[in-house]
């Protein structure tokens, strides 16, 4: 979306209460080992464990634009043609070195969690995370999604992020969407690769689409803003058209350097997404102090870069509800849960 744009709010709010985040103890032998090239840590975690390890609280959210919109609720899977919420990014730096042997093992001895990298940190490479992901497979949960997820990935033009500066170019250009896999091994590695905790990323794709790259959103009626091959009309809603799309609904006005990648492939879809997330959370999106905002935005907060995704602006009443309602999901662990898990 372009930076400083106003819209209508309109969107339907999940009710809950903000998680606290807790540390608990690992199901079983855990260790926590450093992902030392990339100055975090990650953690063994076993998929039906319920309770949260420790992680950083800093911020997400989307990018340039009032990027609000309707949230996708935990009671029912997301119909075609549902609305969902917005996103975006922010970051900080630190050097390390590459990662050691026993992180090696400690990756094929069964699963771990990515965790968020703070602000300017060097970021892992894509056939890294994919080498990672791929060491501990996920099963396949959404079936639905098996051709996007298997759709050739699109690099997109550094001019993507442009209003955000060279240094969010220069992020820009590691878009590709070249991964392959189930939808939980897309969403990790898009986790891996940008930075972020991967439960944050789990909840966000649930509260956006319920899991479902084939989710449409925020129609409108302005026939400028619908994509190619999406008229008004054409996708089930006379006189209207979607705006978003993807398992992170991801706004087509607004990205439209990265069509139809966001559209056709659940990796592209998170690749970008979390690209726009990282930017905000490195401190990039300076014009968020220009708008209207509940504070001043500033590098490091990872749930401020998740609330900006929603609303299009930063700390405001509509950005906290959209995090507080993430969180929710993040300390239920919905994505574990049955009514999730069989939704197909």
């Amino acid at each position: 979306m372009v930076p400083g744009m106003d819209s209508p709010a309109r969107r339907a709010w999940l009710i809950g209460r903000i998680a606290v985040p807790v540390v608990v103890t690992a199901v079983g032998a855990t260790a926590i080992v450093h992902y030392a090239s990339f100055g975090t840590s990650l953690a063994s975690e076993n998929g039906s464990a319920t309770a949260l390890s420790a992680h950083q609280e800093s911020g997400i959210s989307h990018r340039a634009g009032d990027h609000r919109r309707s949230v996708v609720t935990a009671s029912k899977p997301a119909a075609k043609g549902h609305a969902a919420p917005a996103r975006h990014r922010a970051g900080r730096t630190s050097p390390h070195a590459s990662p050691t042997p026993r992180l090696a093992a400690r990756v094929a001895a069964g699963p771990i969690r990515f965790r968020t990298l703070p602000p300017g940190a060097k970021l892992p490479s894509g056939a890294q995370c994919a080498r990672w992901v791929r060491a501990s497979p996920s099963p396949e949960i959404r079936p639905s999604n098996r051709v996007y997820n298997h759709a050739r990935g699109q690099r997109v033009s550094p001019k993507l992020l442009a209003f955000d500066g060279p240094k969010a170019e220069k992020l820009a250009r590691r878009i590709d969407g070249d991964f392959t896999g189930t939808t939980q091994e897309i969403l990790r590695w898009a986790a891996c690769k940008w930075g972020i905790d991967q439960n944050m990323v789990f909840a966000q794709a649930a509260i956006e689409s319920w899991w479902r790259q084939t989710t449409l959103g925020d129609f409108g009626t302005d026939p400028s803003l619908c994509p190619p091959g999406h008229g008004l009309g054409v996708d089930g809603k006379p006189g209207e058209c979607p705006q978003s799309y993807g398992i992170l609904q991801n706004r087509y006005p607004y990205e439209k350097l990265s069509w139809p990648g966001i559209g056709r492939s659940t990796a592209t879809n998170a690749d970008t997404a979390y690209a726009i997330w990282r930017a905000c959370y490195d401190g990039y999106e300076t014009w968020l102090n220009t708008v209207p905002r509940g504070r001043q935005y500033h590098a490091g907060d990872a749930w401020g870069c998740v609330g900006r995704w929603f609303a299009g602006r930063w700390r405001t009443a509509a950005a906290d509800g959209y995090i507080k309602a993430v969180r929710k999901y993040m300390s239920e662990r919905i994505w574990l849960t049955p009514n999730f898990r069989h939704a197909g």
